[in-house]
């Protein structure tokens, strides 16, 4: 069967993985970051720890009693690890989802895609079309390349992504098009950069229109999580040409197959919030959350974490600037959960400036804790109050970080940290719907990393757990 015959499928596979659809369905999960080599590279320690980033999956479980889910990944997680992700949801659930959820490990942790590994078992492929069993069923990517596609056809289930033909609707010049397109402001800068003389007249040309701009960012038009992105920063007898030519000559390669410069926007205070929205074969785009991303790294590029929902001076405005750019991307054939990303300084009157950066075609780093809120803490979304409502009309706000890594952690126990938490009074707690889940848990055998995510009823309450859980690991 063709691709797009598959694809024809996916509407109906969504409304079976509603509540209360009352149909019988599979989720086949696979957090196959599928980037670059050069990326791939340098995340390959990490790898599996960061696909096991969607054990919290396992929260879909209690809230979709009609669901199975089948996770991909490279090497199989503890099974202490996945224990304590079932140990999450309500007691009364936990043995039916154990029931309903399936590991499925391609034990390779080369630097590859985790799509391609797993084609390149076809007993594994086998298990899995065994397991769907002529139900509704979708896969649920990290993001999609020809390697999920081929995966679709050999399972004959649709895929809930942007098809690779339109992948460029996710590169930096593009975005920036489309952005001025839906009329979404934009930092001033230049597409289509592909050498230093074009990065040489994009900057003269940014500092010329904002004379006022601290620097700016170089970006590859296909890269992700800020690795792609070089600060060039201005100063008093700063030689801009003696910045340029100092990007390493493997940056340059990568520059030559397209890029960005843009102005490095500034303002005290600054921050880097985002949009996340799903956009349906058969309805209109939604806006799921807004958060503040905590950004690192030695240019401040690298994401690290993030706060839920944005700041309340400017969030309903990133909800309407991200549903424009969801709308302008549905129409253009999109697919799947996307993300936006912005920029917010100040102007010299004190007002908030909000920039949009770029889009995101696939998961990222607020995916997962966004899933573990929804489906642990069951509500809506408000745009325009900017609010997670529950069920019981109370609100929820969160703290949560991939990146809470300490030396001496290196080889301690998954079930230590756990217990750390659970002395100290932390755990979540559902009949309050607040509390801490861990994550990542695996990558404590890698470099002493882990995850974690505090669930408050304000931002005070999230930030005081986050502050209190980061303490009772350290001892």
């Amino acid at each position: 069967m063709s691709w797009n015959e598959v694809q024809g499928r996916l509407a109906e596979a969504l409304r079976a993985d509603r509540p209360g659809s009352g149909t019988e369905h599979v989720l086949i999960s696979i957090p196959s970051m599928n980037l670059s080599s050069t990326l791939l590279k340098h995340y390959v320690d990490r790898l599996p720890a960061m696909e096991h980033r969607y054990l919290l999956g396992v929260c879909t479980l209690a809230r979709l009693p009609e669901c199975e889910i089948v996770l991909v990944c490279s090497s199989s997680p503890a099974p202490e690890v996945v224990e304590y992700h079932l140990a999450t949801l309500p007691e009364t659930v936990r043995d039916d989802c154990r029931r309903r959820f399936h590991l499925v490990s391609v034990d390779d942790d080369s630097p590859r895609g985790l799509t391609a590994k797993l084609l390149d078992r076809p007993d594994l492929v086998d298990q899995i079309r065994e397991r769907v069993a002529g139900r509704p069923a979708y896969i649920d990517p990290w993001n999609v390349t020809d390697d999920e596609l081929r995966l679709a056809e050999a399972l004959d289930v649709p895929v809930n992504g942007t098809s690779p033909e339109l992948w460029r609707l996710g590169g930096k010049s593009v975005g920036r098009r489309m952005f001025r397109q839906a009329g979404v402001p934009v930092a001033e800068g230049a597409e289509d950069v592909r050498c230093p003389d074009d990065v040489l007249a994009a900057v003269e040309e940014i500092r010329r229109c904002r004379p006022e701009a601290p620097g700016v960012v170089v970006k590859i038009d296909d890269s992700a999580a800020g690795d792609g992105n070089r600060v060039l920063r201005f100063g008093p007898g700063v030689d801009v040409r003696g910045l340029v030519d100092g990007l390493s000559p493997q940056y340059l390669e990568d520059l030559e197959d397209g890029g960005i410069v843009e102005e490095l926007v500034s303002g005290t205070p600054f921050s880097s919030p985002s949009v996340q929205a799903d956009l349906v074969p058969d309805g209109p785009p939604r806006v799921l959350s807004t958060h503040e991303q905590v950004l690192g790294g030695e240019d401040g590029q690298v994401y690290l974490g993030c706060r839920f929902p944005a700041d309340d001076e400017y969030a309903a405005e990133l909800g309407a600037l991200g549903l424009a750019s969801a709308q302008r991307l549905a129409d253009s054939g999109a697919l799947g959960r996307i993300s936006v990303d912005f920029a917010v300084g100040r102007e010299p009157g004190g007002a908030a400036r909000v920039c949009a950066l770029e889009v995101n075609l696939r998961k990222g780093g607020t995916t997962h804790p966004f899933t573990a809120l929804r489906h642990l803490v069951p509500g809506h979304y408000d745009v325009e109050a900017a609010r997670w409502v529950t069920r019981d009309g109370t609100h929820r706000f969160y703290e949560a970080t991939d990146n809470l890594v300490n030396a001496s952690w290196l080889g301690r126990e998954p079930r230590e940290v756990v217990e750390s938490i659970h002395s100290a009074g932390l755990d979540f707690d559902h009949a309050s719907g607040t509390g801490v889940v861990l994550h990542m848990l695996s990558g404590l055998a890698i470099d002493g990393r882990m995850g974690l995510i505090a669930f408050g009823t304000s931002r005070e309450h999230a930030a005081n757990l986050f502050a209190d859980a980061a303490t009772a690991l350290r001892h």
